[in-house]
C-alpha cells in the first residue's frame, strides 16, 4: 500500500467601479458559496482581503501587479515574518492601501470604493461579518467573490481555488493546484480511515500564551478540527468547545488522555511564551517553546507526553492550500506505517519550489524529542 500512494503523491506532497468598454463581454463565475459573480473579462483593479499565499500560488507575481488594496493586518500584522520575505519580492505590498479588517471594525465601503476596483475578493468569515459593507460595495458596481479555505472542506478548496484563477485569468495553474490537493485529500481521507481500527484521541491548543494559558481549540466544524475530521482521529474537543473554537477545560483533557498533543505555534510578535514556528524558527528554538507543556499539572501522566507525542505545527498551515502536508504529519504519527516514505516537510518545501516565490526554509511542524 505504501508504495501505491507514494506514486501518487509524487508531484503533490502551488468613486465606483470603473466603466467597461462597449465592447467587452462580461464574464460569469461561480465563488465558494455557490455564487453566480459577473465580472468583466480581465479585471484591472481588485481588492483582495486574505488568504495572500493562496492568491500568489494561483495568479503567480504577476497577479499582484494588478491588485490595488488588501486587508494589512491578516497578513502583515498576524504573520509579519511571512510578510516581509513576500515584500521581497513583490515590491508593491510596501505600499499596497489598506482597506481594513472586519474584526478591528476598520473596514469600510468608502476604502474599497475609494480605490476604484472592479473586482473585490473576500474570505467568506469576512463577508459574514460585513453584511452593511459588502452590501454598500455591491451597490457601488463592483462585483464581490468569495472564497473559503477556512471551512477546510475539499469541495470549497477546489471552488476557491478554481474561482481565483478563473478571475485571474490563470486558469492552468489553479487547476494544477486544484488537482494536486484534490489527489492528496482524497489519499489521506482513504488510507487514514482503514489504516487501523482504533480511532487515536488528538487535542490541539493553540500555543500563544504559552503553557500557563489554555489556547483556543477548534470543534469538528472549522480549521484544525475539520482537519480531524478528514482524518477520521477523535478529536477530544468535539462537545466541549461553544461554537467553532474555545479553549478546553484542564480537567476535560486529563479525563480524555489524548494519544496525541499538537499545540499549534507561529511567528507570532510580541509574545514571548508562544510556541514559535516559521521560516526563520530553528528546531531548538520550536522546542524551547514547546517542551514547557509537558511540564503541565497532570500531563507527566498522558498517554501523549509519556509517548513522546508533543508537537508543534504551524497554526497557519490550518486554512492554506498546502494544509494537505500538516494532515500528513498528522496522519503519520496518528497510523505508523501507513504512510512510510512520504515526508510532509519535504512536500511542503516541494509545494513552495512549485508554486510560491518564497523559498521553503525554518521549522513548521516537529516533535518536542528530537
Amino acid at each position: 500500500m505504501s508504495i501505491l500512494i507514494r506514486r501518487e503523491l509524487r508531484g503533490g506532497f502551488g468613486a465606483t467601479a470603473l466603466p467597461l468598454p462597449a465592447f467587452a463581454r462580461n464574464r460569469t463565475i461561480t465563488d465558494a458559496l455557490g455564487r453566480e459573480v459577473t465580472i468583466r473579462p480581465r479585471p484591472e483593479r481588485v481588492v483582495v482581503m486574505f488568504n495572500y499565499e493562496e492568491f500568489t500560488a494561483i495568479a503567480g507575481t504577476a497577479g499582484w501587479d494588478r491588485v490595488v488594496g488588501m486587508n494589512r493586518v491578516v497578513w502583515e500584522g498576524w504573520r509579519p515574518a511571512i510578510f516581509s520575505r513576500y515584500g521581497a519580492v513583490i515590491p508593491a505590498l510596501a505600499r499596497m492601501p489598506d482597506v481594513g479588517n472586519t474584526d478591528e471594525g476598520s473596514f469600510s465601503a468608502e476604502k474599497v470604493i475609494s480605490l476604484r476596483p472592479d473586482l473585490l475578493m473576500m474570505p467568506a468569515w469576512a463577508w459574514t461579518a460585513a453584511e452593511t459593507v459588502r452590501n454598500q460595495i455591491a451597490a457601488a458596481g463592483i462585483p464581490v467573490l468569495v472564497f473559503d479555505y477556512n471551512a477546510q472542506t475539499l469541495d470549497r478548496h477546489i471552488a476557491s481555488t478554481l474561482a481565483i484563477g478563473a478571475a485571474m485569468g490563470s486558469e492552468a495553474r489553479a487547476a494544477a493546484l486544484a488537482d494536486r490537493y484534490r489527489r492528496n485529500i482524497d489519499i489521506l481521507d482513504r488510507v487514514g480511515r482503514v489504516a487501523g481500527a482504533t480511532r487515536p484521541k488528538i487535542h490541539l491548543e493553540l500555543g500563544q500564551g504559552g503553557m500557563e494559558v489554555i489556547g483556543n481549540s477548534y470543534s469538528p466544524a472549522t480549521m484544525w478540527g475539520r482537519i480531524f475530521e478528514t482524518l477520521g482521529v477523535q478529536n477530544i474537543a468535539q462537545g466541549r468547545v461553544p461554537g467553532n473554537f474555545g479553549p478546553i477545560a484542564a480537567e476535560a483533557v486529563l479525563a480524555s488522555n489524548p494519544d496525541y498533543i499538537y499545540i499549534g505555534a507561529s511567528s507570532w510578535l510580541n509574545r514571548p511564551k508562544a510556541v514559535r514556528t516559521g521560516h526563520d524558527v530553528t528546531p531548538e528554538e520550536a522546542r524551547r517553546g514547546l517542551a514547557p507543556y509537558a511540564t503541565r499539572p497532570g500531563w507527566a501522566g498522558l498517554a501523549a507526553i509519556r509517548h513522546g507525542e508533543l508537537h508543534a505545527i504551524e497554526h497557519g498551515l490550518c486554512r492554506t492550500l498546502f494544509d494537505d502536508t500538516a494532515m500528513l504529519y498528522i496522519a503519520r504519527r496518528a497510523w505508523p506505517g501507513a504512510f512510510e516514505g512520504m515526508d510532509p516537510v519535504a512536500a511542503l518545501a516541494e509545494y513552495h519550489a512549485r508554486f510560491l516565490p518564497v523559498p521553503f526554509s525554518g521549522t513548521w511542524m516537529l516533535s518536542w524529542r528530537a
